[in-house]
């Protein structure tokens, strides 16, 4: 199994959108980060566009020089926009407006026919799809049956846990199924 190493610049975004600036900016962000070593860059484009903006995920495409990783909502403005970017791979998470950050997994049992429609839409466009999930054995038999090509596990959880093994336990029966 290969291990590799995605930087997330969402936050970078956070902070000049919070300053009202063109700095930091997240694009120089990434390029740090790709010199240092990252494998690839992952970049959330919200559908407020409070933190990323679409120049930021353009400019990435542009100039990144491992992989991109976005990741969206499963919306068809969010797919639309996707298909028009072309990165190495999606993600489709799960959005809420009052979160700062993604606080669970993508309910796929709930919406498994529209996902299965997006996932095959996105693979036509010869682009993966991963979808970031809670680590239970329901949405990953969803998951899999939405034909993703790859799952995500949410490890809220696991990081906020005083004591992390039953945390950690079920990561890994998670991983193993």
């Amino acid at each position: 199994m290969t291990v590799s190493l995605f930087v997330n610049v969402d936050h970078i975004a956070t902070l000049r959108q919070a300053r009202g600036t063109r700095y930091p900016d997240p694009i120089h962000g990434a390029v740090l980060c790709e010199r240092a070593g990252a494998d690839g860059i992952t970049v959330h484009l919200r559908e407020d566009r409070r933190h990323v903006q679409d120049r930021d995920v353009f400019a990435l495409r542009e100039i990144a020089t491992t992989r991109m990783n976005l990741e969206v909502a499963a919306t068809d403005e969010m797919v639309a926009l996707a298909k028009k970017v072309r990165p190495d791979f999606v993600t489709l998470v799960p959005e809420k407006r009052e979160e700062r950050t993604t606080e669970g997994g993508l309910d796929v049992l709930s919406q498994q026919d529209a996902l299965r429609t997006i996932v095959a839409d996105l693979a036509e466009s010869s682009i993966p799809v991963s979808l970031f999930i809670d680590p239970e054995e329901a949405q990953l038999r969803a998951a899999a049956a939405t034909g993703a090509h790859a799952v995500e596990f949410h490890t809220g959880d696991y990081a906020n846990a005083a004591d992390p093994r039953d945390e950690l336990a079920r990561l890994k029966t998670a991983a193993a199924l």
